[in-house]
């Protein structure tokens, strides 16, 4: 049933909605499919800043780039994932982005080399009036919305994080970054030095060992890894006897309480879980391999995120010797490759630098309401997708811990259903308020994994109890975001309210 939108009606406003969804990646895809389905009724629009649609999944063209978490959980609840591998590679998954654009319409809604560089709120009129900027010509235009989702992430698309190398400009090989990977880019013969130990250089070791003479990744310190099954045999038991969407919802379920389990026991059993990582790397590597050097971290597990190697196709690209690790710190390049702070020296003809993404918390968007510049540091956030004392505005930030996209479902679903509840009550605006006694806060994100430590100024803060507090658990999240709608820390402006305030 169709539902009438609150939101002020503008006329002479060119492209005005009653969402404007900034992004145009899986998170973006998702929530306007979520609308057309929960809140149908309510008009939208999608900006997005590159020239085409799939957000990571385009943008990342190196060997070998895929996901860490599996396609049943990182898909959509929606629009079951069909194929029969649970990792696979980014190419998989932008085709499966796409298609559910397609299917949903969402993709004729989508206006491309459009950035938003600025939204301001107006209480006034219950809207805010978004700055877009024309990526191509440099043209700034405006639009207004009722309500603003932003879908577009948490890290720059156009760099990634370069540390401050000494040397820099002496090397005289090739030094690339994953975000900007050169298509002709040939490695063959050639000796590859990858610096880093995270998702992204772990899954470029294996892709670039099939080509390369000698690939080696060199860690600072170490990083944990779990080998996951590339099929998993449960689950081609569970497409064999259910219908293709039951069969869907119980693989998403299992592999949800397979995962949630092991970072619950990582975090509550540290000692133990380090044993059984390291007993897992002792298997699948190389008899007398020095792996309480190369895998076994200072921190304990899920302190970062962990790295997820399908079919341990990682230790099998070491078992072949195409592949190494060392464990040093880079003491300066050098003009046939890197000075290793031990006293040792790699040679290098290709250099990799997977060390870790910019954060850009909310696009990097300037927002002021009612004139008031916002800073996002000082706000805390409710439920992980609001700023308390911001009206109508929702970002998209998945999960550090587990598939990214099931708390972007949570998310999206729960705006949808916000708008629908503000649609029925006539409600034009809604803000989070933080309780009157205030409340200690800490970090938005916890984890001590580089990116996040760099921007740790620039994210809100959290609080220390529900709803201002997510509890990095999708059965207890999931609880919260599906329960009533909260009417005690948020706080709705009738429609009708305008009227009587307005000159």
């Amino acid at each position: 049933m169709s539902t009438t939108s609150a939101f002020p009606a503008d006329k002479t406003a060119s492209g005005h909605v009653d969402v404007l969804i900034v992004g145009a990646g899986l998170s973006g895809i998702g929530a306007a499919c979520h609308l057309q389905t929960d809140a149908p009724g309510t008009s939208y629009a999608i900006v997005e800043a590159r020239g085409a649609s799939g957000g990571t999944w385009d943008l990342f063209r190196y060997p070998g780039v895929r996901s860490d978490s599996d396609m049943f959980t990182l898909g959509f609840p929606f629009r079951p994932w069909t194929g029969s591998e649970s990792i696979v590679g980014g190419e998989k998954i932008l085709n499966y982005v796409r298609e559910t654009a397609a299917e949903y319409g969402v993709d004729e809604r989508i206006t491309y080399h459009s950035r938003v560089v600025g939204a301001d709120w107006s209480s006034g009129d219950a809207r805010w009036t978004v700055t877009v900027e024309q990526t191509e010509t440099r043209e700034r235009s405006q639009r207004t919305c009722g309500f603003l989702y932003l879908c577009s992430g948490y890290y720059r698309y156009d760099e990634g994080y370069t540390p401050p190398w000494a040397g820099l400009s002496d090397f005289a090989g090739q030094l690339v970054h994953p975000q900007q990977w050169p298509e002709d880019l040939d490695l063959t013969g050639k000796r590859v030095v990858v610096i880093g130990s995270g998702a992204t250089a772990v899954t470029l070791v294996p892709a670039l060992a099939q080509t390369a003479d000698q690939v080696t990744m060199l860690q600072r310190s170490p990083s944990f890894f779990l080998s996951m099954p590339l099929h998993d045999p449960v689950d081609g038991l569970l497409r064999k006897v259910l219908p293709q969407r039951q069969a869907y919802a119980a693989i998403r379920w299992k592999n949800i309480r397979i995962s949630t389990a092991v970072y619950q026991l990582c975090r509550k059993y540290p000692a133990r879980m380090r044993k059984v990582l390291r007993d897992g790397a002792v298997k699948l590597l190389p008899a007398g391999y020095d792996v309480d050097t190369h895998f076994n971290p200072a921190y304990n597990p899920w302190d970062q995120r962990m790295c997820m190697v399908p079919d341990g196709d990682f230790f099998r690209a070491i078992s072949s010797g195409k592949a190494d690790v060392v464990t040093d710190r880079v003491e300066a390049f050098t003009e046939t490759g890197i000075q290793l702070a031990s006293g040792a020296h790699l040679r290098a003809d290709v250099i990799v630098a997977a060390t870790g993404l910019n954060l850009l918390p909310l696009g990097g968007i300037g927002l002021t309401v009612d004139g008031e510049t916002v800073s996002v540091p000082e706000r805390v956030a409710y439920q992980g997708m609001m700023l308390e004392g911001v009206p109508n505005l929702a970002f998209a930030i998945g999960y550090t811990n587990n598939s990214w996209n099931l708390k972007v479902d949570l998310v999206s679903a729960y705006v949808s259903r916000l708008l629908r509840f503000m649609a029925e009550r006539g409600y034009a605006s809604v803000t989070p308020r933080l309780p009157s006694d205030g409340m200690p806060t800490s970090p938005f994100i916890d984890m001590t994994s580089g990116y996040f430590e760099r921007a740790r100024h620039l994210l809100p803060r959290q609080g220390e109890r529900a709803p201002w507090r997510l509890r990095q658990h999708y059965f207890k999240d999931a609880g919260l975001f599906r329960g009533p709608l909260d009417e005690e820390n948020l706080a709705f402006r009738p429609a009708s309210a305008l009227a009587q305030t307005a000159p």
